[in-house]
């Protein structure tokens, strides 16, 4: 009876599944909606209030005003709700190559031929084929090996507007930006998140991705071609469920 739940229940969650697909079918994937993320909430609430700072209209005018609306102000992104250009350039190549030999062998023998006459007296009456001159005789052997490999080479140059989603106590700044570009049935997404320092933020107001603290960069895409390369339901539970 619990077998037959429990096969009644995988049915309906696969039937399921299959439905929300039959969905997608004739339509393209849906775009991500702006309203309501992290980067629109962070625009919308601005941080606590600065110090109130007056300025003269001619100081607000001036050339060399620290404002960041003047013609020489910094305008690199510091506040929450402020935008920078996050520089992905990715060319890594690692190579691993180990190897492993073991072996061992091992080779024991007892025998009692003379032991006050008890042996010649005992093996006539022992079962045929038993003696006790080689009372006891064992051998063993064993031998391992293992060859493994691990090569990996990654390129990967892209550039994605990122927002301050928040100022830390310790003036670091935590950042989130998406990007999704659609092209026929197929969505190209990329997503990045992390903490950067102010300081790295170069003056054309951009952060490289090694600057970046727990860093997190996606980049993949869903449609019609990425749903392909995905195998099944079924053959995804088997690849679970069995054990060889």
């Amino acid at each position: 009876m619990h077998h037959l739940i429990k096969i009644l229940l995988l049915s309906c969650v696969l039937a399921q599944s299959g439905c929300a697909r039959i969905k997608d079918v004739g339509q393209v994937p849906a775009l991500t909606p702006t309203q309501g993320n992290t980067e629109e909430f962070a625009m919308m609430s601005p941080g606590l209030p600065k110090s109130a700072e007056t300025y003269r209209d001619v100081d607000r005018a001036s050339l060399w005003s620290r404002e960041r609306q003047s013609l020489l102000g910094d305008r690199r992104a510091v506040q929450r709700g402020d935008i920078l250009t996050v520089v992905i350039e990715i060319n890594e190549k690692a190579e691993i190559s180990n190897t492993t030999s073991r072996s061992r062998s091992g080779s024991e023998s007892m025998g009692i031929p003379q032991l006050l006459g008890i042996p010649q007296r005992l093996n006539p009456k022992l079962p045929e084929g038993a003696s006790l001159d080689s009372a006891v005789s064992t051998n063993s052997s064993s031998a391992s090996s293992g060859d493994g490999s691990v090569r990996r080479n990654e390129k990967l140059t892209l550039r994605v507007a990122a927002t301050i989603v928040d100022v830390l106590q310790n003036g670091v700044l935590s950042i989130q930006g998406s990007q999704e570009v659609r092209v026929n049935h197929e969505i190209r997404e990329l997503l990045v998140a992390g903490y950067v320092r102010p300081a790295d933020i170069s003056r054309q107001n951009e952060i490289t991705y090694d600057k970046i603290a727990s860093a997190r960069i996606s980049y993949g895409g869903r449609g019609q071609i990425s749903d392909m390369q995905q195998p099944r339901y079924g053959q995804q539970l088997a690849d679970i469920v069995l054990p060889f």
